[in-house]
């Protein structure tokens, strides 16, 4: 199979890409739980994120927004020891107040989704070298979430939240994943 040039052979990487980067969606605890992911993905590799998806998982209460909402501080120092998790007080405080800015929103779907129009924008570009790190639409919605609150939502971990849920595709037009999800 062909895929994407960042894609490596680890089988998380390819299950990852295979499965699940570029595909739209709209369930709400599926983008709230790679909002976060992509915050704990700043200055790390996204491989890294992937490997400790399922401690994440079990700890952050499956991305439960109204429990890590009121997470207490005592639980984030008792994270900052599991070692099955990216440990970062900052990033986990992100997490309880990322999570309290998603439920002050009053449809939080429309609210990501409409700085694409609510249509998935589809990109036609030829290598991965032709792929932007940030563009107008992710400054945009940086911009939308730091002002209803959110932290660690800079235009480029944006633009990674857009392409990881589907908002963007950008399998590059090598890939085997572009002919599925272009049309």
């Amino acid at each position: 199979m062909q895929r994407c040039h960042w894609c490596t052979l680890d089988p998380d990487y390819t299950q990852y890409h295979d499965h699940e980067w570029g595909t739209p969606s709209r369930d709400p605890h599926y983008l709230f739980e790679m909002l976060i992911l992509e915050g704990f993905q700043a200055g790390l590799s996204w491989l890294t994120v992937l490997k400790k998806r399922p401690r994440f998982r079990q700890v952050l209460f499956n991305f439960d927004p109204t429990q890590l909402a009121v997470m207490p501080d005592n639980y984030i120092d008792t994270l900052m020891q599991d070692s099955g998790i990216i440990r970062n007080r900052l990033k986990l405080e992100s997490t309880r107040q990322n999570a309290r800015a998603w439920l002050a929103l009053a449809d939080p779907v429309d609210f990501i989704w409409s700085v694409v129009d609510h249509t998935p924008q589809v990109n036609h570009y030829p290598t991965h070298t032709d792929v932007p790190a940030v563009t107008p639409q992710a400054e945009a919605l940086s911009r939308k979430l730091k002002k209803a609150g959110f932290n660690f939502v800079g235009p480029t971990i944006c633009y990674a939240y857009m392409q990881a849920t589907g908002m963007v595709m950008d399998h590059t037009m090598n890939c085997d994943r572009y002919a599925a999800l272009a049309t």
